[in-house]
């Protein structure tokens, strides 16, 4: 037998009614904050280009030209995939403006490249975006504190980076500004399914056998759904209300598994994946179209509003009130 689907149609009809008729349409689409926006990106917009060329005629290319200038030898190699950089995904990202050398060793000069400089270590986010005001909203400081008490940080003993999730080379600033969340999705757990769905990467980082996680989330219903609407973190970090994404990942054990805590009027989702979205579009649409309207998202038994709720009684209310006089007045009438 099949199961049917109940909908709420008084607060379904009033809520398109005064989507209709009280509200403006103006939506937002935005896929970058305003910041990216005032920087054009592209190759032809970085002052360094030129010079990033020397790296990147190798280290930009699948494969490369090894040569021997005394015996006037040749021999074509393959780029570790490691080590090569997508030169489009470079001048699309954040860091499209830097020289190389900004955050690598002037060694890197000489080439053939030293053996040490292998062991070379990396910038993290605080050295450059640290304790400086031009960055404080995005509160790296604290982000990096929630990093150090993850299970990431705690298994690794502190050689889990913040390169091991975002690649300096192709990062992009998704989910502070987007509307667009399957693409939000989509991005976040590209960055755990680079560890969590290759052995190769994640035996770089930890001596236990890596799972198949399909099986470990038969629990859920409509698994394919979840995987595909919400982000890993949602479930597997520690909420935080004060940063726009949670960085204190949780070991499996601690990991969300009542359905409740996403579907229902105080979900976890509305306060994480859409946090950013909602409060963007909320103050430049009014309170109806950003959280109701403009709001791409419906999670079952979250999306609750009680302005709303509160107009369908009143509308049944005066339509009692209504049938109730009328039916007095025919019963008046009647008599006479």
């Amino acid at each position: 037998m099949k199961k049917i689907r109940k909908f709420n149609i008084p607060y379904t009809f009033i809520s398109a009614l005064l989507g209709f008729f009280l509200l403006n349409n103006s939506f937002v689409f935005s896929q970058e904050t305003e910041d990216q926006l005032a920087s054009p990106k592209g190759i032809e917009n970085s002052y360094y280009a030129e010079e990033n060329e020397s790296c990147l005629k190798c280290h930009g290319e699948k494969i490369y030209i090894l040569q021997d200038t005394i015996m006037g030898l040749e021999k074509k190699a393959s780029m570790c995939i490691d080590n090569r950089i997508d030169r489009d995904a470079f001048y699309n990202s954040v860091h499209y403006s830097f020289s190389c050398l900004d955050c690598h060793s002037y060694d890197y000069l000489t080439f053939p490249h030293a053996l040490e400089l292998r062991f070379e270590e990396h910038l993290n986010c605080l050295d450059c975006h640290g304790y400086d005001e031009t960055y404080a909203k995005y509160k790296f400081e604290e982000i990096e504190e929630e990093c150090m008490k993850s299970v990431h940080y705690q298994a690794t003993n502190g050689s889990f980076t913040c390169w091991d999730c975002h690649d300096p080379h192709s990062n992009k600033l998704i989910s502070r500004g987007s509307t667009n969340i399957p693409q939000v999705v989509l991005q976040t757990n590209s960055h755990c399914l680079e560890c969590h769905g290759s052995i190769e990467a994640f035996e770089l980082l930890s001596d236990k056998d890596l799972g198949n996680i399909v099986p470990k989330h038969q629990w859920l219903p409509n698994q394919e759904l979840h995987f595909g609407a919400v982000r890993c973190i949602e479930c597997h970090t520690e909420i935080n209300d004060s940063l726009m994404v949670a960085h204190n990942i949780l070991p499996a054990k601690d990991a969300v598994r009542n359905c409740v805590s996403c579907h229902s009027q105080n979900s976890i989702l509305m306060g994480s994946l859409y946090k950013y979205q909602s409060k963007e579009t909320r103050l430049e649409s009014g309170f109806l179209n950003g959280a109701i309207i403009n709001n791409n998202s419906y999670v079952i038994g979250a999306n609750r509003s009680k302005f709303l709720n509160i107009i369908s009684l009143l509308v049944f209310g005066l339509a009692f009130i209504v049938m109730s006089v009328h039916v007095t007045f025919r019963i008046i009438h009647r008599k006479n």
